[in-house]
């Protein structure tokens, strides 16, 4: 027995080990980034630090000299954020719920493609859909960007797997029953239900738009219209010195939103987890 006990003590001793390896792992490059946005281009070519400089104000001076209008960047990349992340989980949940719920013709066929879609890379249609999007002068536009979020298939497969284990058919039947249609079913009844899966999604779609440079680089052309992580770039225009300091302290600030978001809909997560482990 007391064999036992000192395997399972072990067991957990190099758990917590693995776990704060893993979380220094996360930690330390954002503490890097966060210091080297306190130091000067020069400090920071002399390679790491790790105690903080005192170069704040410079390199703000530097980042606001530029071009970078900070309030017109978050406003710009909060809209573009946050629109996407709306249209993609609650059309992809209406998909996940189709496909989970209803037996039609072609059921497995289409989950077939969804799969198949997560398996090529998104590159490989990216000329073709710039084409598509110029013929239809939508180009230095946000359109580009938040309607094709609406078939997100990765999405898709992550709520459908997740209604698969939580949601089940008799719920349905008696919203059904009681005289709900199926839209009313859908908003009322089960997007509560699937919270924790929401809010997990919501979170890698906000993230992934608010720090995605390759598609806003390519469809917006107007400079009212760039996001953060475009300013950002601009400061890169310079050929004759590059102002890393004030780059990094431009980072870390595009940083504090996504930290906001995550704070907010981690709460989701958690109550909807506890409220899972409750029997009834």
């Amino acid at each position: 027995m007391n064999q036992a006990l000192v395997q399972l003590k072990l067991k957990r001793f190099f758990i917590y080990i693995i776990m704060a390896l893993l979380t220094l792992i996360a930690i330390i490059p954002v503490y890097l980034l966060l210091i080297n946005a306190t130091r000067s281009t020069e400090q920071i070519n002399m390679g790491i630090s790790w105690l903080p400089g005192k170069y704040v104000i410079y390199n703000w001076n530097a980042l606001t000299s530029r071009g970078f209008r900070i309030g017109q960047g978050f406003y710009n990349s909060a809209f573009l954020s946050i629109t996407t992340t709306v249209v993609n989980i609650y059309f992809a949940s209406m998909t996940a719920y189709g496909l989970h719920v209803y037996r039609f013709k072609g059921r497995k066929l289409l989950w077939m493609v969804i799969l198949i879609i997560l398996t090529l890379p998104g590159t490989l249609s990216f000329i073709g859909f710039y084409q598509f999007v110029a013929r239809l002068h939508m180009l230095d536009s946000y359109a580009p960007l938040i309607i094709p979020s609406i078939a997100g298939a990765g999405t898709v497969l992550f709520l459908r797997q997740y209604m698969s284990s939580v949601l089940s058919m008799e719920l349905i039947d008696a919203a059904r029953i009681d005289g709900a249609g199926e839209f009313r079913a859908f908003n009322v009844i089960i997007l509560p239900v699937i919270t924790p899966a929401l809010a997990a999604q919501a979170i890698f779609t906000f993230v992934g738009s608010w720090n995605n440079f390759f598609g806003p680089f390519v469809f917006i052309s107007s400079t009212k219209k760039y996001t953060l992580p475009m300013l950002v770039q601009m400061l890169r225009g310079n050929i004759y010195r590059t102002e890393y300091g004030g780059i990094y302290l431009g980072i870390a600030i595009s940083l504090v939103p996504i930290l906001i978001f995550y704070a907010f809909m981690s709460r989701f997560i958690i109550s909807g987890i506890t409220m899972g482990s409750i029997k009834e």
